[in-house]
């Protein structure tokens, strides 16, 4: 009996990182790139015409970014198995990430080894996530969040108003 090779997408804006993740991907037997895409912009459309299992999708990608890119797949397919793969380590870009729908995040000095793996997992339901991504996400969710008064308050600053407007507006001391 054969079984279907997991089918993978990639999204990524530079050509040759796309080519190389295509290379690594279509050595393995159980693995096939079905489509490849350098923009959010094409990745949204794409996803519908080649239904990848698992698709890797950068995070930079110009007008339409990969976590924008995530949200309307995932809102179009709740199911998108989708792992973020990209150079940044920032804890607010991993957040945005799984925030978005992301079903784990790996940086692009990930072993290639490892990416298969991680490819193999995720196709397989899992959720795997790297330590130092788990780390991160930890740090960031014991960080304090801003009070419903300070969101109004960045809110009116946005606007334009001065400090001693934000505060007769909304009744307090400057």
């Amino acid at each position: 009996m054969t079984t279907r090779p997991i089918r993978v997408m990639c999204v990524e804006d530079h050509r040759i990182v796309r080519e190389g993740l295509a290379l690594i991907i279509n050595q393995e037997p159980d693995m096939k790139v079905v489509g490849a895409c350098a923009t959010g912009d094409e990745a949204i459309p794409l996803y519908r015409t080649c239904t990848p299992d698992v698709t890797l999708m950068d995070l930079r990608l110009g007008a339409t970014s990969g976590v924008d890119a995530i949200k309307a797949i995932r809102k179009e397919n709740p199911d998108a198995r989708i792992i973020v793969l990209t150079m940044y380590e920032g804890d607010e870009d991993i957040f945005r990430a799984h925030q978005a729908g992301a079903t784990t995040y790996l940086l692009k000095d990930t072993l290639s080894s490892d990416l298969v793996r991680v490819v193999r997992a995720v196709h397989a339901g899992e959720r795997p996530v790297l330590p130092e991504v788990q780390a991160r996400l930890a740090e960031r969710a014991s960080m304090p969040t801003l009070t419903s008064r300070e969101v109004e308050v960045l809110q009116l600053i946005s606007q334009g108003l001065r400090n001693k407007e934000v505060g007769a507006m909304l009744g307090i001391t400057e």
